[in-house]
């Protein structure tokens, strides 16, 4: 189940998410060097006939020449829009687009969405199998029943590569992995129970099959339908497909179907499932309300109703989601992986088993972090493990290829499945993870967050985005006008947005005190604090910030980073024995570098750099990856010579005597620290592998630098990121996004950035 939980945000907003920039949310970028007429000799003409030729020859290398075997297609025709309906094959797109991004953004799998305009299962058909040589993989989408289940089965015997419907099989193989931690908690065998399935869609089915596949007998399933139970000579309302699920029962309603039945599984309809019907269950029932967006019934009206059940939805917003994401992309990628022929059932199952077994060990630091530091530890409230676990990338797929292998199916055999593994960790960058966990941490734990520049459009974009993502609460500072921009905006409940204003603000008073007490020996008379209260929004906010009426402070929009600090520094002081300084985050596909100091320092002395390294390998630590720090120069190791090396290399022998630890080294140069193969020109050099934390020499290298590959580089960029200040403040950049300012906000409020 896709999570479509109370996210909420304007229709401009969703408009403008996808309009922005190059329309749509996905792009093809060549994978070889394409700058000069040999590489496009190669690309193309002449040299493209050689592996023309090795294809014709052995099909088989097709995989070895060409991006098929990363390659997997979404194809529907718009008869099943998420929860919207029968909208067309073109309105589909976005959905489309999107389900190719989060195959690229978990797995690593290149995707390209397809439309195809026809509500002919057999037209439809016969379009997606003549694409078989081009794609490795097909996942159905958004198609309804009963079609769906013509369609999936006549691809599945035609087609020689995997073909899922997801909105059947994820969300039954997700439920499956809950489902089996709900027997082990209650001591249930899965061969004994009772259950009773309350919808008889695609979803509904597939997860009955699934489950009877793991071993629940047939003649213990009960499915219903909006004319009640499924029976055996039942004529109402069936097809070849409820009649495979038909049993001899007595039951006619799901309220008589509930009596003593141990698992209750929905994906049916708000309020489907009442109270009181879940009375008579067997005891420590286990409760899988799995429509969407609203459940058959809540979690707390479950408990009130019987407190021992074990209760899942498909909501991020309850215990146990029930998401498709934990699943499709890892099983494709594991299917790919093998060139596998087919997804079949002990593929499934074996995916349902390594989900399963993923939430019963230790969760990793970097997720409880996410979440507050709250335990995520196997129990009744975690039975299903965190949709942005970073693990999951490495135990799923594994678990799937091997599956693949022992079943038949696999094209090709993984002989080193230790070796598999670490480079599935190596697919994709921790850094997406961490920021992927601090948005659902900042989701777990809200925090008060001042937006001080509110009367600016972007910022009030991103304090809409940080309230309505569930983020936290903003807390904006601004004058009159504010709230009649928000309504324009199209917040509907503008009233409920807290701002601050120096002219009508109770707490202006007690400012200006506070300020005058801090500043009155350092050339300010009264006169000029009242004005700085009454007049500069970055006092103003970083005076509420210090009296703790707020949790972290955003701003640098409408004034330079230089000038803006400048305003916060006669506020807030550096936290007590550390440096300040500035982060710029670069973000690949599976490489991150931070780069420090590149805001604040103008030439740091070596003890400074020495701390500048420490912090940054921590935020490095907290952001996922293992700190390689570089000390940057134009020298290397002393050649060429020069007049500026000294601090680098005290900076160097301070870490010695400290003992860190981590790996560092300098002074180099950046060629020396980033690219292995020129590293192996210095076999002495204490890193194991690329830097990915580099301690730059001085500000001016670093600012310009850090704005240079913002500009040009082809990373995503995080920040500047602020660390060192005795309250969480972040300022951002003139240029920066909506967006961006709601990363560092989540980042400022989460503690990764402090």
């Amino acid at each position: 189940m896709a999570d479509e939980s109370h996210t909420q945000f304007s229709e401009r907003e969703a408009l403008l998410f996808h309009s922005f920039g190059r329309p749509g949310k996905i792009e093809i970028v060549a994978s070889k060097p394409m700058a000069t007429q040999r590489d496009l000799s190669l690309a193309y003409s002449p040299g493209v006939a050689v592996p023309v030729k090795a294809i014709a020859d052995d099909p088989a290398t097709a995989y070895d020449y060409t991006a098929k075997g990363n390659l997997v297609a979404v194809i529907s025709n718009g008869t099943a829009i998420l929860g919207m309906g029968n909208l067309g094959a073109l309105a589909s797109k976005p959905v489309m687009e999107g389900k190719a991004v989060l195959f690229k953004r978990f797995a690593d799998v290149d995707s390209i969405d397809i439309e195809v305009a026809t509500e002919d299962p057999q037209a439809f058909i016969d379009a997606v199998a003549l694409l078989e040589p081009t794609f490795g993989g097909i996942n159905l989408e958004d198609i309804k029943a009963p079609e769906c289940f013509i369609i999936e089965a006549a691809l599945k015997e035609r087609m020689n590569i995997p073909v899922m419907h997801d909105d059947q099989h994820g969300t039954a193989i997700i439920c499956a992995a809950g489902l089996i931690n709900a027997l082990y908690l209650t001591g249930r065998d899965i061969k004994s129970i009772k259950v009773v399935v309350n919808g008889a869609g695609a979803a509904a089915i597939a997860c009955t099959e699934l489950i009877k596949a793991m071993g629940v007998p047939a003649d213990q399933v009960i499915m219903c339908d909006r004319s009640g139970v499924i029976y055996q000579g039942r004529a109402e309302g069936m097809d070849q497909w409820k009649s495979a699920h038909a049993v001899k029962t007595d039951a006619r309603t799901l309220t008589d179907a509930l009596i003593g039945a141990d698992v209750f599984l929905g994906l049916s309809a708000k309020d489907a499932l009442k109270p009181e019907m879940i009375k008579d269950m067997a005891a420590q029932p286990i409760i899988f309300a799995m429509a969407n967006p609203d459940p058959e019934i809540t979690p707390p009206a479950a408990k009130a109703a019987r407190p021992d059940a074990i209760i899942a939805t498909g909501r991020s917003d309850y215990p146990n989601q029930v998401n498709n994401v934990l699943g499709f992309p890892f099983i494709f990628r594991g299917a790919l992986d093998v060139r596998a022929t087919a997804i079949n059932e002990e593929m499934k199952i074996a995916a349902a088993q390594a989900i399963a077994s993923l939430a019963r060990e230790q969760v990793p630091e970097e997720v409880a972090l996410a979440y507050g530091g709250r335990s995520h530890s196997f129990g009744t409230d975690y039975i299903i493990p965190a949709p942005f676990d970073p693990r999951l990338m490495e135990v799923v797929p594994a678990a799937v290829a091997q599956a693949a292998m022992a079943s038949g199916v696999a094209g090709r055999a993984i002989e080193d499945m230790a070796a598999y593994r670490q480079s599935l960790r190596a697919r994709l960058n921790p850094t997406t993870s961490v920021l992927t966990l601090a948005y659902e941490g900042a989701k777990a734990e809200p925090k008060r967050v001042v937006f001080a520049e509110a009367e600016d459009e972007v910022v009030m974009r991103a304090a809409i985005q940080f309230r309505e993502g569930g983020y936290g609460i903003p807390v904006l500072v601004g004058r009159e006008g504010v709230r009649d921009r928000l309504r324009e905006m199209g917040v509907r409940d503008a009233d409920e947005f807290e701002i601050h204003n120096s002219v009508n603000s109770p707490l202006t008073e007690s400012m200006i005190d506070m300020l005058y007490e801090r500043l009155q020996r350092r050339g300010y008379l009264r006169r000029d604090c009242e004005r700085l209260v009454n007049r500069d929004r970055n006092i103003f906010g970083a005076l509420l910030l210090k009296m703790g009426e707020a949790d972290a402070l955003i701003t640098g929009v409408t004034r330079t980073y230089a000038q803006t600090l400048r305003d916060l520094r006669l506020v807030l002081d550096p936290a007590a024995g550390r440096t300040p300084f500035g982060i710029h985050v670069l973000v690949g596909q599976s490489h991150t570098v931070f780069m420090a100091d590149t805001t604040v320092n103008e030439r740091p002395s070596a003890s400074e750099l020495a701390d500048i390294a420490i912090e940054t390998a921590a935020v490095a630590r907290r952001m996922g990856h293992e700190p390689r720090v570089a000390f940057l120069s134009y020298s290397t190791f002393g050649n060429p010579s020069g007049n500026w090396l000294e601090g680098i290399r005290e900076a160097v022998a301070l870490l010695d005597e400290r003992g860190v630890d981590f790996e560092y080294e300098g002074e180099m140069a950046p060629d020396v620290a980033l690219n292995p193969k020129v590293m192996k020109n210095y076999p002495f050099a204490r890193l194991s592998g690329p830097a990915n934390v580099l301690v730059m020499p001085g500000l001016q290298s670093a600012n310009l630098s850090a704005k240079l590959l913002r500009e040009l580089g082809g990373d995503s960029v995080i920040g500047p990121m602020l660390i060192g200040m005795e309250k969480p403040v972040q300022v951002a950049t003139m240029a920066s996004t909506a967006s961006e300012l709601v990363t560092l906000a989540v980042l400022a409020a989460g503690g990764i950035a402090r």
